[in-house]
């Protein structure tokens, strides 16, 4: 999407690619939790002891491969909807800078591809270990010393690192123009902290699938509430600050108790009638000279 499009043809093109958009963010969560079950079932090492590591690793070949394919899927996946969120934030923000896009695309692809590689170059040398010579340490140090796996475990970290990075920018432009609202867009931050804090964790990983299962949510136009205001008019519209929604609320707050106050307050009672041709005047309006006189009576 190119930030030259105005915003009638900005909202065509969002409306049109939103859907798939976010059935690809729900399918990134999907894939994310579909890996992390894979890779924690079967065999487990209980020591960290180098022989015993490889030897399991060999029986859990066919579930590692299988896990970290599903990972770096759910990592594409993750990164195709965050180019889509920093295009859309872009067409409302032109000075955005491209490089936060290449730096999440980068650290993602990399990411996926290298875990990938890294599994099935384990996979290849815990063979070699279990199927050749006495699977004694000194061959388990020997066969897993070399640069490969050190220098691919390196790039994986840099890879994340990068993507977590990308992340935090993408989902703080995004909730500045209005795409993101405030929960969604502290959220992901958060994800791209937790991320770089605890790299690999459970708790990290599920943030991460709350948070794209929520914006996939979002894009599909469910959010409760409906969709933000900048998805509505496909130009920046934002949030108004803490100091702001404050003030507002107390002046709401101020109406409402003016209105309530002026429907309490009971209606002036009429002024009493003088007596006429309609009736006699109320007893409270009359008074000693309207009362007849006694008599008195003569004395002789």
């Amino acid at each position: 999407m190119g930030s030259a499009m105005t915003p009638d043809e900005t909202l065509l093109y969002e409306t049109r690619i939103r859907p798939r958009q976010a059935i690809v963010a729900g399918l990134a969560a999907l894939l994310l939790v579909v890996a992390a079950v894979v890779q924690v079932i079967g065999p487990q090492a209980k020591v960290a002891e180098l022989t015993v590591q490889l030897i399991l690793i060999n029986k859990r070949f066919p579930l590692d491969i299988i896990g970290s394919i599903l990972q770096g899927a759910g990592l594409l996946a993750m990164v195709w909807t965050l180019a889509f969120l920093f295009d859309a934030a872009k067409a409302r923000r032109p000075e955005m800078q491209p490089l936060t896009k290449y730096v999440a695309l980068t650290g993602g692809i990399v990411s996926a591809v290298g875990g990938v590689i890294y599994a099935v170059i384990l996979a290849i040398k815990a063979h070699q270990f279990v199927t050749t010579g006495l699977q004694t340490y000194q061959q388990a140090n020997s066969l897993t010393k070399g640069a490969a796996l050190p220098v691919l475990q390196t790039l994986d970290i840099a890879a994340q690192f990068a993507l977590e990075i990308g992340l935090i920018l993408i989902a703080l432009n995004a909730m500045r123009v209005g795409l993101l609202t405030r929960f969604l867009g502290y959220t992901g931050m958060v994800v791209g902290v937790a991320g770089m804090l605890l790299v690999g964790s459970a708790p990290a990983a599920a943030i991460q699938v709350f948070w794209l299962g929520a914006l996939a949510y979002l894009l599909v136009g469910r959010w409760p509430g409906g969709d933000p205001p900048a998805w509505r008019t496909g130009q920046a519209e934002p949030w108004p600050s803490a100091a702001a929604a404050r003030e507002e609320r107390m002046k709401e707050a101020g109406q409402s108790g003016r209105g309530s106050s002026r429907k309490k307050a009971a209606p002036p009672q009429p002024a009493p009638e003088a007596v006429g041709a309609s009736g006699p005047a109320p007893a409270a309006a009359r008074t000693r000279a309207g009362t007849p006189k006694r008599k008195r009576k003569r004395r002789h």
